[in-house]
């Protein structure tokens, strides 16, 4: 047995991904469309992927401790299950022979795949209690290998330390000082539900102050081009309403005059 699909499989998995990949198969959505998309909000996302039939991509309800921060990165994927002695012991040493740690918990296998700009999505099938995935040491990891954070349908610990952190966000159901324990790790970079979402390996995970929004790699540049159209748009709006050319019931209309449209047009175009 494997701790993760393989290659093979991940490439059938994600097949309509566009971009290159890592060397295990996951999709790789560039790191400049990655950065253009901490500038889109939720409902601009949300309307993208509902246009192409993606109903249940958003899920809130959470704790932050970084709400200042807006989380962008790929999933990495993983699932914990109730613990069960037999099947405990037989991931332990399917992961021993792949060589994962042999210190530590399994929680820590999932933070030794991560890598710059990755997101560690974990469900842990919301359990605080016993279900803290990573305090602040394997908070700093978590960090120092991603910039960008880990969304855990589960808990945390040491909350005042992991707020310490720059350049990171976690998106967590609660907080609780004990411990990780009996759950089994159930795999790594694979499809798994947060809350009402499905998730997949390579997804890109937006996470603003309104909650995580999910996005499949085939549709991430048209997310990131339809918010960047609104917000040039928006300018161009206030422009010509602060130089009075329109009015306002002119401009706030779903769609322009074509003599406005024009005007946007030619404005674009000369824009530096």
């Amino acid at each position: 047995m494997h701790i993760q699909p393989s290659r093979e499989d991940m490439i059938a998995l994600t097949s309509l991904n566009p971009f290159e990949r890592f060397d295990d198969g996951r999709p790789k959505v560039p790191d400049d469309l990655l950065e253009r998309m901490k500038l889109v909000s939720t409902e601009e996302a949300w309307g993208v992927l509902r246009h192409h039939g993606y109903h249940r991509q958003f899920e809130g309800g959470w704790l932050q401790t970084h709400p200042d921060v807006i989380m962008v990165g790929r999933a990495v994927t993983a699932q914990f299950l109730p613990h069960r002695p037999d099947y405990h012991e037989a991931i332990q040493q399917a992961g021993l022979a792949e060589g994962r740690g042999a210190i530590g918990g399994q929680n820590s296998w999932i933070i030794e795949t991560l890598q710059h700009h990755d997101v560690m999505v974990v469900d842990i099938f919301g359990k605080i209690k016993d279900g803290t995935v990573i305090g602040d040491n394997l908070g700093t990891a978590v960090r120092s290998r991603t910039r960008a954070g880990a969304l855990i349908d589960g808990g945390i610990r040491d909350y005042t330390g992991l707020r310490e952190l720059t350049e990171v966000n976690f998106f967590v159901r609660g907080v609780d000082p004990t411990a990780i324990a009996d759950v089994t790790l159930a795999g790594i970079n694979i499809p798994i539900r947060i809350g009402g979402v499905t998730i997949l390996p390579g997804d890109v995970i937006l996470g603003t102050p309104t909650g995580i929004i999910v996005i499949p790699p085939h549709l991430a540049q048209e997310v990131v081009e339809a918010s960047e159209n609104i917000r040039v748009r928006d300018e161009f709006g206030k422009l010509r309403l602060s130089q009075g050319t329109y009015t306002s019931g002119e401009i706030d209309v779903p769609t322009w005059r074509e003599d406005i449209e024009a005007d946007f047009t030619a404005w674009k175009a000369a824009r530096p």
